[in-house]
């Protein structure tokens, strides 16, 4: 029998007595994949995806832990009930519309301090304005850098399209846009290369698409890094080499002098270290994860998104795209 199979027989002997559909979360496979993500963020703290862990005490465990700070949400009502349940570093992975929520938001002065909404676009700070009613808090934003790759002058997009702020300088504007505006305050800037992260490269007897997916991400990664670094300059031209840039002895060429310290857990969750993939397809690159059987349903998840949470002006928010 394989360990794999041993798992699952195991599993389902202490769950026989129970009805399904239930979830089981090994957690001695759950602590030390999360031991695995702290030593492959090298130092750099990991935010975890509440979307991905349905659980609060195990949201609570694994925050308990170091190398661990801050929840990705996602919902802004998700958002309110975690902040209410004590977990102090919430981003709401997502623009939202839910102006009761928004009123919440603006009226608590702990909810407040604890949330960060997502904002890509100057109406949605005018739907928060007109949902504030009389709450008066500032209401802490992130923003979202489009990271898919666009070729043939945009004419061939890679990846999702999860925000309309793609350039540099767009992104510049939206931050003077927030800026500008009394009642909010900008505390970071996320990004997410799904078509980096999340798509497998060595695909079981498909060579060339294997071949073709490792060169179209190697091109994303290097149009990626140039972007990110312009976005992080505020859409300004790159600046010439100096020792400013030198840190710990090596040249940071490539980043922005603003580079932050964070690093998102999708990269290393990606390769095994969600406990809940039990019926997932994985790339052979893939190390085997253990730890979760989901019984009476086939519902998966895959913990990904930003890691470090914007907790302050002089450091980013966001995903990879701003560790590499």
């Amino acid at each position: 029998m394989t360990a794999r199979a041993a798992d699952r027989a195991r599993y389902d002997r202490a769950t026989a007595h129970l009805d399904a559909p239930l979830a089981v979360v090994d957690l001695e496979a759950f602590d030390a994949n999360a031991d695995d993500l702290v030593r492959r963020a090298g130092g750099k703290p990991v935010r975890v995806a509440s979307k991905s862990v349905r659980c609060r005490p195990l949201l609570e465990r694994v925050l308990a832990r170091p190398g661990f700070a801050g929840i990705m949400s996602f919902t802004l009502a998700e958002s309110l009930w975690l902040a209410r349940g004590g977990f102090d570093d919430v981003l709401c992975a997502y623009p939202s519309a839910d102006r009761s929520a928004f009123a919440e938001l603006c009226a608590d002065p702990k909810l407040a301090a604890a949330v960060t909404v997502m904002v890509d676009d100057p109406a949605q700070l005018r739907l928060i304005e007109a949902a504030r009613g009389e709450g008066r808090e500032t209401v802490r934003v992130c923003l979202e850098l489009d990271t898919s790759l666009r070729l043939l002058g945009g004419r061939i997009r890679v990846g999702a399209r999860r925000s309309p702020l793609h350039a540099p300088e767009q992104v510049a504007e939206m931050a003077r846009a927030v800026a500008g505006r009394p009642g909010f305050r900008l505390v970071g800037v996320m990004a997410y290369e799904g078509h980096v992260a999340g798509v497998g490269d060595a695909v079981a007897g498909k060579p060339l698409k294997s071949r073709a997916v490792r060169l179209m991400q190697a091109a994303a990664r290097r149009e990626l890094a140039d972007r990110r670094a312009g976005a992080g300059r505020g859409g300004g031209p790159p600046p010439p080499p100096a020792a400013s840039w030198r840190t710990g002895g090596r040249l940071r060429s490539g980043r922005c002098a603003r580079s932050p310290r964070t690093w998102s857990s999708s990269t290393a969750a990606a390769r095994g270290a969600c406990s809940t993939r039990w019926r997932r397809r994985r790339s052979p690159r893939w190390p085997r994860d253990r730890g979760c059987s989901l019984r009476g349903s086939s519902t998966t998840t895959r913990p990904s998104g930003p890691a470090r949470p914007p907790c302050s002006p002089s450091r980013w928010c966001g995903g990879r795209a701003w560790a590499r």
